[in-house]
């Protein structure tokens, strides 16, 4: 697996990701070629070398040429990214890194998201840095983002909203839950934008993964430069790219979670909306008894998807059932590895589920439904045919 080790052993900023996947490797003309794509106006891309503390990096500057005329509401950003043919990866994640932005600043600002406006200068280096960042991250064929403690600064630093403490409160609302370092150095270390590509799209510390006895193989390792210079601290980041080999078992993907409590809907209708998700690919449909408010029974129903899914999803919970609201809760799912094939057995010609388990042993289960069918053909009940098909699977 190809990953990219995020070491933030200063801080990080979106212009600092993308010029140190630059210099780990992603190409710089294909990210100018992929920019166009936005169909964006007024501005140029440059990258340069920079010395810091003896070490050479690339600085990777948004140069400004005249002053846009963009709506910049979330919506209307969302709206340029959707527009555009930039492949289905970046505009996801590119949509998800600016969602967890605008759900920080709404909060701060006590306003609806919707309301949420980037500045129009502002909001060009905001969407080519968190656009550029997701196009070198396909670029580089990276498949997870590990990383150390986000470093964050103290003081105060001037903003577009006025004089703010540091950390800036969008910074610290966006790593809410994310393992931080506090410094002495009174500088914005982590930006906004840095901080929502870190929270967005890393696995977590890399540091903390249990590799199970896998090994890392450093590939490239690539440098970006802050635009300031700090004199307690070189002011870069860097990124390592690696081929993790996890000799584990298993594997980790990160899921969407949503889920609704419903309590005046006719319960004829569940089983109807359950097929619908499962139709357009949801992982997993349930529900369950819950007792809510003012003690009147109640259905949690809960749905496992894919990011991709999600407006497909909330579009079938809003128009099949009752619910007035929904829960997002992005989750990380750790499922075994498992292969369907059929084997001949005492009964028949059957499928199996071989299921990997840790030290490469190898569970078989034969499919309910193959299970149901001979119990019925053999006039057996169905306990006795399950018990015998797994002692022949796994003796």
């Amino acid at each position: 697996m190809k990953a990219a080790l995020f070491d933030i052993f200063t801080g990080i900023a979106g212009d600092m990701t993308i010029a140190a996947l630059i210099d780990a490797g992603a190409d710089f003309e294909n990210l100018k070629q992929q920019i166009s794509k936005l169909g964006l106006e007024g501005f140029s891309l440059e990258l340069s070398s920079k010395q810091r503390s003896q070490i050479s990096a690339k600085k990777f500057d948004v140069i400004i040429h005249h002053k846009p005329h963009y709506h910049t509401h979330l919506s209307d950003i969302y709206n340029i990214i959707d527009n555009s043919q930039l492949s289905e990866f970046v505009r996801i994640n590119a949509k998800r890194i600016f969602e967890c932005i605008g759900f920080a600043e709404a909060k701060i600002h006590n306003i609806p998201i919707e309301k949420i406006h980037f500045h129009e200068v502002g909001a060009i280096d905001s969407i080519v840095d968190i656009v550029g960042a997701c196009i070198c991250i396909e670029n580089l064929g990276i498949q997870k983002i590990y990383t150390t403690p986000v470093r964050l600064g103290k003081g105060l630093i001037k903003t577009q909203h006025g004089v703010m403490p540091n950390p800036a409160p969008a910074t610290l609302e966006i790593l809410k839950d994310y393992p931080v370092e506090f410094t002495d150095v009174n500088f914005e270390l982590t930006t906004p934008t840095g901080a929502a590509i870190v929270k967005t799209l890393s696995s977590g510390l890399y540091r903390n993964r249990d590799l199970s006895g896998g090994k890392i193989n450093i590939q490239n390792i690539g440098f970006g430069s802050g635009t300031f210079d700090i004199p307690e601290l070189p002011n870069l980041f860097r990124v390592i790219i690696c081929e993790i080999d996890e000799s584990g078992f298993g594997d980790t993907e990160k899921l969407i979670q949503v889920e609704t409590n419903i309590d005046d809907m006719n319960p004829q209708v569940y089983p109807y909306v359950m097929d619908k998700l499962f139709e357009i690919g949801a992982r997993d449909v349930y529900y369950q008894n819950v007792v809510m408010k003012k003690g009147r029974p109640g259905i949690l129903l809960s749905v496992l998807i894919e990011e991709s899914l999600l407006d497909k999803t909330l579009e079938i919970i809003y128009s099949e059932t009752t619910t007035i609201g929904i829960r997002i809760n992005r989750i990380e799912r750790h499922k075994l590895e498992r292969e369907i094939f059929e084997v001949d057995s005492s009964l028949g010609r059957i499928r199996v589920k071989a299921i990997k388990l840790a030290d490469s042993k190898v569970k078989y289960v034969p499919e309910f439904e193959d299970c149901k069918k001979i119990a019925l053909a053999e006039g057996q009940p169905l306990n006795t045919i399950y018990r015998q098909l797994m002692w022949e699977l796994n003796v």
